[in-house]
Parts: C-alpha cells; structure tokens; sequence
C-alpha cells in the first residue's frame, strides 16, 4: 500500500483502529488501513424458451457440479454488463438480461451475489474455458442432485416464483438459509 509520501509498506497488524469496531490490516509504519471487503458475483438465470441453461464447472470449488453461468464483478463493470459478460465466458451464450431476480448475502465466504433474469438470444452455445459441458434443461429435467451451491437452487427456485410476472420485488436469500454447503448436502 503506498503512503502519501509513495512510500510502500509492509509492515501489517490486525489491529481494532481507534474509532472502529473491528479488527483491520494496519500498516504499523503509516497507519494506513486495507478494508477488507465482500466479492460481488454476478450470474443470470438465462432460459431459452422453457430450458434453462446451467454450466458443469471445469474449476474449483465444487468442480464437475452445475451452476448457473456467473462469476465475480470485474472493475469498472456494471452488474448487468458483469453477468451478461459471464454468459458469454462460461456458455458462450449472448443473453438478454430482463431485470435483477435476487440478492444474496452469503457472509461465510464473504459474497454478495445479483442474480438476474434474463433469456437467451439464440440457443446456440457452447463451454468456455471453466465449463466442462453445459446444456439447456427443462426443469423436470435439472441435475438437482448435482448443484454446485445453495444459490443456484435458490436463484432457479425464485425463477419459477417469478416466471410469469412482469414486475416483481428481488428476492433474497430463503429464511433461515446462508449459503452454508454442509445444511445444503443435507438436504435442508
């Protein structure tokens, strides 16, 4: 971190600074403070007529499981630009985005992820570099048992609340629920 003298230090603490309630990255020689903050994720339920599209992922965590194409807010990007871009990396798929569907606080790892509803604009797509395969599946037919995060099910669960609406409220995370994988692989 440089100092307003462009000195760069080194020397970090974790310490509760003076006026704060938490404990910080201190640099002990400049004072400077690093705020650690949340990522934000951004990914779409993108459909194609009554298909959905999801990504078996080629990377960690939670390789070879389906997702929803979506990944981290880059710099300088809008979230709707931020997850029609994901589309295009993971699924190689041109996405219409309609309107954000959910917000989801998932503090155990730090995430905040937008969630958008959104329609294919052709069904022609094809795995980017962190898909292994990717397909369109009919709801009956989705690899549930196969889900890579609670967020997906929860973002396709709101989807199907939502589907036929023209206007709603964004929805968040389902009562009681915080992402935490060991109550999703339990079935809770």
């Amino acid at each position: 971190m440089a100092t307003a003298d462009g000195e760069t230090g080194t020397n970090f603490e974790r310490k509760v600074p003076q006026g704060d309630d938490r404990a910080r990255l201190v640099c002990a020689d400049c004072g400077f403070i690093d705020y650690e903050n949340p990522k934000i994720v951004v990914g779409a339920v993108a459909t194609w007529q009554d298909r959905f599209l999801l990504c078996r992922r080629a990377i960690d965590p939670r390789k070879g499981f389906w997702t929803l194409p979506a990944g981290f807010l880059e710099l300088h990007e809008s979230a709707a630009a931020g997850a029609a871009r994901e589309a295009w990396e993971e699924a190689r798929a041109k996405i219409e985005i309609d309107q954000l569907l959910a917000i989801y606080s998932i503090p155990r790892i730090s995430q905040i992820q937008l969630i958008f509803r959104a329609r294919l604009v052709t069904p022609e797509v094809e795995a980017g570099p962190e898909t292994l395969e990717l397909d369109l599946f009919r709801w009956q037919d989705i690899p549930w048992n196969d889900i890579a995060f609670p967020s997906v099910n929860w973002a396709l669960d709101h989807y199907q609340e939502v589907r036929d609406q023209a206007v709603f409220a964004p929805r968040v995370n389902p009562p009681g629920e915080a992402g935490d994988m060991a109550a999703a692989h339990a079935g809770l």
